[in-house]
């Protein structure tokens, strides 16, 4: 079997790739985890690359991995066998695999092999619908693809919208172009630099009207993009279906008897989501790290939400994200709790007031979250006196338009004002 037949042809619609996907169980691998549920996701991040069809899928347990093959000589044969049966052209390894391996496996199997680092980024790449979202993964692309030297960088060739690890034409040469990916990463750096600049103008315009940003962040898959539309009344993708929304989006919403707020909806997160992507989209989630309270969504009804919330935590680490930030935990998706699990989840969360229990779909727990939120920030405003000179009209303009004014009297001396704000509006205030 060619590389040649690994590209998808359009000509009677779009032909599917016949996939199989392993997990590596690694006996010596620390913490690693139960290799039924990685194998589950590993073949639900397939199954979000719509033109992958997933043949089958096995965990292989290993006590190491071997350094050139990653499996014994045993195994290669057993699986060779396997995928010829099944006539298999694409191969998803869930974990890292090295530019070595990669050539061998290919080699011994005569397909088409990809990592998960490799798998993330192509589906990241279908997923981008904005500038920005596409210049973050060619980006993150070329930065993984520039230390695999035994790949060709075929994706600037392709005729779909992923990255051509999959389909595109194939290896056409052993070694990579490194000044060509220098060239395209510098030209891509500049791109991107006039885009952050154009989000941060709009983040200090955004700062001039007095709303507060609720970020929801998560597992991908956990709801958030269900919560954020059943708040917002907003239309974002929503499916079950891992990182169904990538780029970032935005909504205003009152809260009940509290300020308005901006809610951004993210990126989902994934356990060893490929560092490059960290890195790319750190543009993307300077909302994140701007917004005044951070609502984590878990789906609770995950057998490893603990492990999620904690993948979670370690990148938000990463992208210093400040501890003391303001940050509810969002137990999501009790409506598919069995009643007695429910219960227990409800009574975890009434002893904690930084965890609410919801369901995104029905509606269940989400007026109480909003109630507490509401609170949180008013929390995060103080009173404060003014006197202002008759000839600071300017700076009175603003605290009106700003909403911030609680009364207002004169004086011989001026305008005498009472206003309630935050930190960051009299910031702006005192910049005037």
């Amino acid at each position: 079997m060619s590389k040649e037949q690994f590209q998808i042809d359009d000509s009677d619609g779009p032909r599917l790739t016949r996939t199989w996907v392993l997990h590596p169980d690694i006996k010596s691998d620390y913490g690693r985890r139960d290799a039924t549920l990685a194998l589950a996701e590993a073949v639900s991040l397939a199954h979000a690359l719509a033109e992958l069809e997933v043949i089958g899928s096995n965990a292989v347990r290993l006590p190491k991995p071997h350094a050139g093959m990653l499996f014994g000589k045993g195994k290669i044969q057993e699986l060779h066998d396997l995928f010829e049966a099944e006539e298999i052209e694409l191969v998803v390894i869930d974990g890292p695999v090295t530019p070595v391996q990669q050539r061998n496996l290919e080699k011994a199997w005569d397909v088409k092999v990809l990592d998960r680092t490799g798998l993330i980024l192509e589906i990241f790449s279908d997923r981008a619908a904005t500038s920005e979202g596409v210049l973050q993964v060619e980006m993150a692309a070329l930065s993984y693809q520039r230390t695999r030297l035994v790949r060709a960088w075929t994706h600037l060739e392709r005729q779909r919208g992923g990255l051509g690890f999959v389909g595109g034409p194939g290896e056409t040469q052993i070694e990579s172009d490194r000044r060509a990916i220098d060239e395209q990463l510098v030209r891509l750096r500049r791109q991107l630099e006039k885009v952050v600049k154009t989000r941060a103008l709009h983040r200090a315009a955004r700062a001039k009207i007095p709303f507060p940003v609720v970020a929801l962040v998560g597992y991908t898959n956990a709801g958030k993009s269900t919560l954020f539309n059943r708040l917002t009344g907003a239309d974002v993708m929503v499916k079950d279906m891992l990182f169904a929304t990538l780029d970032p989006t935005m909504r205003s919403l009152v809260l009940p008897d509290g300020p308005e707020v901006i809610l951004s909806d993210t990126v989902g997160f994934i356990s060893d989501l490929p560092t490059e992507l960290v890195a790319s989209f750190r543009a993307t989630l300077e909302e994140v790290l701007a917004a005044d309270i951070i609502l984590h969504v878990r789906d609770i009804s995950h057998p490893e939400t603990e492990a999620q919330a904690k993948d979670v935590r370690d990148i938000m680490t990463v992208l210093g994200v400040e501890r003391e930030r303001p940050t509810f935990e969002i137990w999501n998706k009790v409506d598919v709790l069995e009643p007695e699990a429910a219960a227990a989840v409800q009574a975890r969360a009434d002893r904690d007031e930084t965890i609410f229990a919801t369901s995104a779909v029905k509606g269940t727990g989400l007026d109480v979250m909003m109630e507490a939120v509401a609170v949180a920030l008013q929390g995060s405003l103080f009173t404060e006196d003014l006197t202002l000179p008759f000839s600071e009209g300017r700076k009175r303009a603003w605290l009106f338009s700003n909403e911030v004014v609680e009364s207002e009297g004169q004086s011989e001396d001026g305008f005498e004002l009472t206003v309630r704000w935050s930190g960051d509006q009299k910031a702006q205030y005192d910049a005037l």
